[in-house]
């Protein structure tokens, strides 16, 4: 439905939320579909079509039954990447809502997929950008292909350490927010602390942590811990103080106790700033992990990253790179996942 209004003698139309809720065409859809491929197509296209110009050492891996060199896992992750994109524009077919998102990222996908090409071309087929320190996609995937088991074992060794840092900073933090939310005197004591030490940054207390603690292992969780601890504790503290009265009223009413009110009451309230608390605290955390690694731990990906600049690995830099944004990426999502899950009350409430 429509209304019409009058604004300065000028007629315009006010659209409902139902009428403005733009629908996808399939005509429109299709060509967002062949923009998604096309700039991974082209992709493949000028790896294969332009020639090997430049003198570039390519060596031979056996993986399993296959020997591939770092160009042929490019042309393979490429493929991949179309049968990825393909497959969820099948998916989303279907889905007006997915429709939508897959539409609107289409042209950011061409751009993509057409500035491989032509950094594969750059890089790896002319080699015209600086070397070593700006090598070819193909080139970068070539670490993948020597020492696959080393780079897993420096991803468990990150994944561990941050592990224990977020579980360990996120039960520290909620607990000490709800002590300081709840408790007056405990707010009077905690919170000077928590603003002095919470504007430092966590890498200044490595010496400290060094010192203190017996292994470096045991120094990183204890930094990373501090990262998640004085965001988390910030924001649970200023949930549970917001929680209004008449909710605590109207559970005292029907009997409620103090433990019934702090953990049926006050902290289900506070969920939401919990969980903002532990998104923004985990970016803090990804760069402490990275630092601390690069400062005295036996592994990780920082370790790793540092190892391969020593000796002007640069590919290996950005392979380890790659495999943080995607393992960060991955965290997050997993994060968001269990956010929406809990605080699926929400929806409705809040716009998406």
């Amino acid at each position: 439905m429509q209304t019409e209004t009058t604004t300065r003698g000028f007629p315009f139309r006010r659209k409902s939320k139902q009428a403005s809720s733009e629908r996808i065409s399939n005509r429109r859809f299709i060509v967002a579909f062949i923009i998604t491929i096309f700039g991974f197509l082209a992709a493949i296209a000028a790896n294969l079509l332009f020639p090997q110009i430049a003198d570039v050492k390519i060596t031979d891996y056996q993986v399993g039954a296959f020997t591939l060199d770092f160009n042929s896992l490019y042309l393979i992750v490429l493929a991949a990447l179309v049968l990825i994109y393909s497959g969820n524009g099948i998916f989303s077919f279907f889905d007006q809502d997915r429709r939508k998102k897959f539409t609107k990222s289409a042209p950011f996908r061409l751009v993509v997929g057409l500035a491989l090409g032509i950094w594969d071309v750059l890089g790896t087929k002319l080699l015209l950008l600086p070397q070593p320190f700006f090598p070819g996609p193909a080139k970068i995937l070539e670490p993948f292909l020597m020492e696959p088991s080393y780079i897993l074992q420096q991803i468990l060794y990150s994944l561990r350490l941050f592990s224990y840092g977020f579980v360990i900073g996120i039960s520290a933090g909620v607990l000490t927010g709800i002590l300081i939310g709840w408790f007056p005197k405990v707010y009077y004591w905690v919170q000077p602390v928590l603003k002095i030490s919470g504007v430092i940054p966590a890498v200044a207390w490595m010496p400290f942590a060094l010192t203190l603690f017996p292994t470096p292992f045991s120094a990183a969780v204890f930094l990373i811990t501090i990262c998640q601890w004085f965001t988390i504790a910030s924001l649970t503290a200023q949930g549970i103080q917001s929680t209004p009265k008449t909710h605590f009223e109207v559970a005292r009413t029907l009997g409620a106790k103090t433990p019934y009110l702090v953990f049926c009451v006050a902290i289900p309230h506070a969920m939401p700033q919990i969980f903002t608390g532990i998104s923004i605290a985990n970016g803090f955390t990804f760069t402490t992990l990275v630092m601390v690694e690069m400062m005295g731990q036996p592994g990780g990906l920082g370790y790793y990253i540092n190892a391969s600049k020593v000796w002007s690995a640069y590919y290996k830099v950005f392979a380890a790179i790659v495999v943080m944004a995607i393992l960060f990426s991955l965290i997050l999502k997993v994060v968001g996942l269990v956010e929406s899950r809990v605080l699926r009350w929400r929806k409705g409430l809040v716009k998406s």
